[in-house]
């Protein structure tokens, strides 16, 4: 019986050993527990050795027939979440900021929404970043205290400007009001170049301060004076709203400028972070997605950002800004656990808070329904009317 092992040299050996009037010859042997091969050459022995595997062990050899499908089919699903929590890690500023959607955002111009900004003229502004990034801000302004808004792009200002026009139409009750919105469109979104990240992002909320206070000198202010504001964020924006307000060092005096007097933060629909969000969108422990956590580079973490912000203000000197919590009643992506957390987080630390829940609104909402508008216009009053009273008490 011939043995076929497997290695090149034993085909050569074989071809040697037969004689040379047999290597014209077709001979054939049957293998143990294998086919009938003819081997007439050297090349078709060691194909033999090639294609039936000889000498070679099989990769799932040593795993029963009827446990091949599940061990198959489980490493399947393994690979598919791994290679699928490697792109939501990769790709993570793409699936928190989605800066593409709608798909034309960055070819939509004011003037497509002129007819449902409720009389309010928008103009844009092109500003540059603190990194020198190209962004453009939306602004407005109605009636004769300045108040400032950082929010969205184009598809807002429908939903913005019925505010701005409550606040335009409302008698003064103490003094002139000559309110200002000013939208910033962060890097990535709009016509703002850039890709939009937690850091840029941050960046640029800081470019609009700036902004704010070089119009509010262009316009006649003095150097010398306060210019009260009112920082206002939805969703993702109500994280980078608290995390602006953080930087304390943004609204001490500069010596060169107005001095920017932070008022409010109005956080709609807010979170506490994405980390609690990835928990929250996928609650089931099995699913490794809610772990990943450690991998992220987006924290936008507005409970840790409102104790840095009380912590810094009292250091400084400075008085806190009060606080207003607008929630969604039919919020379908945060949880309302999310603003009671936030509302204690207030509360220990002394800050002034208010939670207002606007019934029947989902998470993007808020703005369309008549008493979500009514909200911030009575909270921008209420900033007013504060000013008024402490200006009437130095006098």
């Amino acid at each position: 019986m011939l043995r076929i092992v497997h290695g090149k040299a034993f085909s050569q050996q074989l071809y040697r050993r037969t004689k040379p009037r047999t290597r014209s010859r077709t001979f054939a042997t049957k293998l143990r527990g294998g086919p009938t091969i003819q081997i007439q050459t050297q090349y078709q022995a060691r194909g033999a050795i090639s294609r039936y595997g000889y000498g070679q062990k099989r990769a799932l050899g040593g795993i029963p027939t009827i446990l091949l499908p599940p061990v198959v089919f489980g490493g399947l699903v393994i690979a598919l979440w791994t290679w699928k929590c490697c792109m939501m890690v990769i790709f993570q500023n793409k699936i928190i900021y989605m800066p593409g959607l709608p798909p034309n955002a960055h070819r939509e111009t004011i003037a497509e929404y002129r007819n449902q900004c409720d009389g309010i003229e928008w103009r844009e502004e092109r500003i540059r970043s603190v990194d020198g990034t190209k962004i453009s801000l939306c602004v407005a302004s109605v009636n004769d205290i300045d108040v400032w808004n950082a929010s969205s792009i184009p598809p807002r200002l429908p939903f913005l400007s019925p505010a701005l026009r409550m606040l335009g139409d409302r008698p003064p009750r103490d003094a002139p009001v000559r309110y200002t919105m000013v939208c910033c469109s962060y890097r990535g979104y709009w016509t703002s170049k850039g890709r939009p990240s937690e850091t840029g992002i941050a960046m640029d909320a800081a470019a609009s301060l700036n902004w704010v206070r070089n119009d509010f000198l262009q316009q006649g202010g003095s150097p010398t004076d306060s210019i009260p504001l009112a920082i206002w964020g939805q969703s993702i924006g109500a994280g980078v709203a608290t995390n602006l307000a953080a930087q304390d060092h943004l609204f001490q005096p500069t010596g060169s400028g107005a001095n920017i007097s932070l008022q409010t933060l109005i956080l709609e629909t807010p979170f506490i972070s994405v980390r609690a969000m990835l928990e929250t969108l996928y609650p089931q422990k099995w699913l490794p997605y809610r772990h990943l956590w450690p991998f992220l580079w987006n924290h936008l973490d507005s409970l840790k950002a409102l104790g840095v912000m009380s912590e810094r203000f009292k250091h400084a000197g400075m008085e806190s800004p009060k606080v207003i919590l607008l929630e969604a009643g039919k919020d379908e992506l945060v949880p309302r656990e999310h603003g009671k957390v936030l509302e204690k987080r207030c509360q220990d630390f002394g800050l002034g808070v208010e939670k207002k829940t606007i019934g029947g609104a989902f998470h993007t909402e808020v703005m369309v329904r008549p008493e979500g508008r009514l909200a911030v216009v009575e909270v921008v009053e209420d900033v007013s009317r504060r000013l008024f009273s402490r200006s009437r008490g130095r006098g």
